[in-house]
């Protein structure tokens, strides 16, 4: 068999995703219909462009980190001569280096604790970064690191929340005094009284463990010490919140516009995970600044699954005061989140990010709320997938199931009887989330029959027959997305609020120009990780402006020197639909109506009567009045500027902003809208557990 080289396999590729796309009828739009993917040609053909394929400069040098052994530790002695000694060694950052070249992150939280880039005074996790020893490969700098001689005084270690609100507890940061660094308490309505005259009161403690994920492609940092006061330029497959970017910027003591940090094109997954690389861009423009050259760091698969990140782990007791029809009145949350040896920003984002929607998909107008942050011996949180949402479900649907197993009801009808109306959305939750849209109710109608309940009850009875465990549970979450950047300072009193500012929105940026040829490029701020941003985003300009999908260019790289970007940009929070595709959407009807103004021009008519479609700009019902979309879009714009009406200027270039009416900042109430809008979903799993072995088997699921 003979193997095609990859010139050819590029070349068929990009012939069938021209002809794919070229399927669309006149008038029929691309967004929603199905086509090869324009990133998938470079992938397929090991073209990619991730973090570990760019070039370096020549002189660039590798590091490779001593990590901490010990889960708490007193950090004593650090003795790099040997290491320094070693072949091909350059440099040996330590935290005795970072004083005079940095300061520690900045959190959410104003308490007495400091995390830096290095371990200074004593280690809090297993893996903690203790030195960096840059060299001229990776081989030898990982060699050097066993060279690299710590001493440690080994303290007792934290290992549970529990454990780390004893009051005989070892303290991780003995400046705040406590592992507790963040205790909140929220009220909404008259929880009080709803408590004092419901009939029932239904009660759970719900454990949810630390999680992470595993994406193909580990952290990448490629990092330079600018010469004279220029700052630092550094590369990596961050994915955002580019909010962190200021975080970054201050850690090293420069402006912002100071720092310039660069993403690549492609990304191998990320789940939320590569949130959690900031502080080695942090970490690595130090090593730069010691070794006087660009370092580059690839994390390794153990550094990754030892020392990246975590969701939180969190102990949630739930109580609510229900009616005798089970019709929940109030609902009280005592809530304890771990979030590690150090809260890293943007924690305790975890925590907040549901805040607003914490009585999920149903009608409660009574809430109570505690949120406590503690800090334990393993690896600081970030934003792992979906992160504060798993949390929140977990703890609440497993108590509206208790309720009906208290009360004897059936547990749909419990959910009936609490949803939230159909007829009364957008509706506004007691935190302050507002609910856009929905049919909840009827959600649930339709995965009952359309998943065959009346079936699975069948085989659970027959299963109960013959003595065996099966059962069937049902989950119900409203989940939001396009987070609003306001809402991690709720962690924060009022009054410290109104001293900071209010800060809200969730600003999303493209930008969509034609070339002197009549090409389209567009440069969106998003960082996408697999999800096929330049596919949708070439459809959706595609419809806009009526050309061809293929015929556009969609740019996904990163600079925050060159980009249009704000504090939001990224991508998380399934924010790329509902803001970036909408905001290059918004772009391009900008360059749309001005071609609409020179092409009007030249018609002899009204803007409103320039269409686009397959590939030329016409009059409506003028057919002897079309020209092709490249010659009208490339000629008064860039080559004949005197052709250009009066008032129009020349070039052909929009960017956008744009940020979600509906997002303010926190109230003086600690009222919230946490996201831009919040999607519903109702699950059903029938399940059998063998009585002897424990093994579990799903009999079926539907969503």
């Amino acid at each position: 068999m003979r193997i095609k080289d990859a010139g050819d396999m590029t070349s068929k590729a990009q012939e069938t995703t021209a002809a794919v796309s070229r399927q669309r009828h006149r008038g029929q739009p691309y967004v929603g219909q199905p086509m090869e993917r324009l990133e998938d040609a470079a992938i397929l053909t090991g073209r990619g462009r991730y973090g570990d394929d760019l070039g370096v400069k020549p002189g660039t040098l590798h590091a490779a980190i001593v990590r901490s052994p010990h889960a708490h530790a007193e950090l004593g002695r650090i003795d790099a001569t040997a290491a320094l000694d070693a072949p091909g060694v350059h440099a040996v950052l330590t935290g005795a280096d970072l004083v005079a070249w940095s300061r520690p992150f900045v959190v959410a939280v104003k308490a007495p604790m400091e995390q830096w880039a290095l371990a200074m005074d004593r280690v809090r996790y297993v893996g903690e970064p203790v030195a960096v020893v840059v060299a001229e490969s990776r081989a030898l700098a990982e060699d050097a690191l066993d060279l690299v001689r710590v001493t440690y005084r080994v303290l007792p270690p934290v290992v549970s929340i529990e454990s780390a609100l004893d009051e005989d507890a070892a303290i991780l940061h003995p400046g705040v005094g406590a592992n507790v660094v963040s205790d909140r308490r929220f009220r909404y309505g008259e929880p009080e009284a709803a408590f004092a005259a419901a009939p029932h009161r239904v009660t759970l403690t719900a454990h949810y463990p630390r999680n992470t994920c595993t994406p193909i492609e580990c952290g990448v940092v490629i990092a330079e010490f600018l010469p004279g006061d220029e700052g630092y330029d550094v590369t990596s497959n961050f994915m955002g919140p580019f909010s962190l970017h200021a975080v970054m910027a201050m850690a090293l003591k420069v402006p912002a516009n100071r720092l310039r940090h660069k993403a690549p094109r492609d990304s191998g997954g990320s789940f939320g995970v590569k949130q959690a690389v900031f502080p080695y861009a942090v970490l690595m423009c130090l090593a730069s600044r010691k070794a006087g050259a660009p370092v580059k760091w690839v994390e390794d698969r153990l550094e990754h699954l030892s020392a990246a990140t975590s969701a939180t782990a969190r102990l949630s007791t739930l109580e609510a005061a229900v009616n005798a029809e089970g019709r929940i009145l109030a609902l009280s949350y005592d809530q304890i989140e771990d979030c590690g040896g150090y809260l890293r920003a943007p924690e305790p984002a975890t925590f907040y990010r549901m805040h607003g929607c914490l009585t999920g998909a149903y009608d409660i107008p009574n809430l109570l709320v505690r949120n406590r942050v503690v800090m334990t011996n393993k690896t600081p949180t970030g934003l792992v997938r979906g992160f504060g949402g798993p949390q929140v479900y977990f703890a609440l649907e497993r108590l509206v199931q208790r309720i009906a197993t208290q009360l004897g009801l059936d547990p749909l009808d419990v959910y009936r009887r609490n949803f939230v109306a159909a007829d009364a959305f957008p509706y506004r939750a007691a935190a302050g989330a507002l609910l856009d849209s929905g049919n909840y109710q009827l959600a649930l109608t339709r995965a009952l029959e359309d998943g065959g309940y009346d079936e699975l009850k069948r085989r659970r009875d027959a299963a109960r027959a013959e003595g065996r465990l099966y059962g069937i549970g049902f989950a119900a979450i409203v989940e939001p997305s396009v987070s609003n950047m306001g809402y991690i300072t709720t962690a924060m009193p009022a009054e410290a609020r109104k001293k900071a500012g209010p800060k809200n929105g969730a600003i999303a940026s493209a930008t969509v120009s034609v070339d002197l040829l009549g090409g389209v490029v567009v440069t969106i701020a998003s960082t996408p990780a697999g999800q096929g941003h330049m596919t949708v985003c070439a459809q959706v300009v595609a419809d806009v402006l009526g050309v061809n999908p293929a015929d556009v260019v969609v740019n996904v790289e990163f600079d925050t020197h060159k980009d249009a970007w704000s504090v939001a940009a990224g991508n998380y929070s399934s924010r790329f639909a509902g803001a970036v595709a909408g905001t290059v959407h918004l772009a391009a009807l900008r360059v749309r109506d001005k071609l609409a103004r020179i092409a009007a021009s030249q018609f002899g008519c009204t803007p409103a009567e320039v269409e686009f479609a397959d590939g030329r700009i016409a009059r409506h019902g003028a057919p002897e009045f079309a020209l092709p979309f490249a010659r009208v879009a490339s000629n008064a714009p860039h080559w004949s500027p005197q052709q250009l009406p009066a008032g129009e200027e020349p070039g052909l270039r929009e960017t956008v902003f744009w940020s979600p009416p509906n997002l303010e900042a926190p109230d003086e109430n600690d009222r919230i809208n946490t996201s831009a809008a919040y999607g519903f979903a109702f699950d059903m799993c029938g399940v059998e557990i063998d009585r002897a072995t424990g093994r579990v088997r799903i009999d079926r699921y539907v969503t």
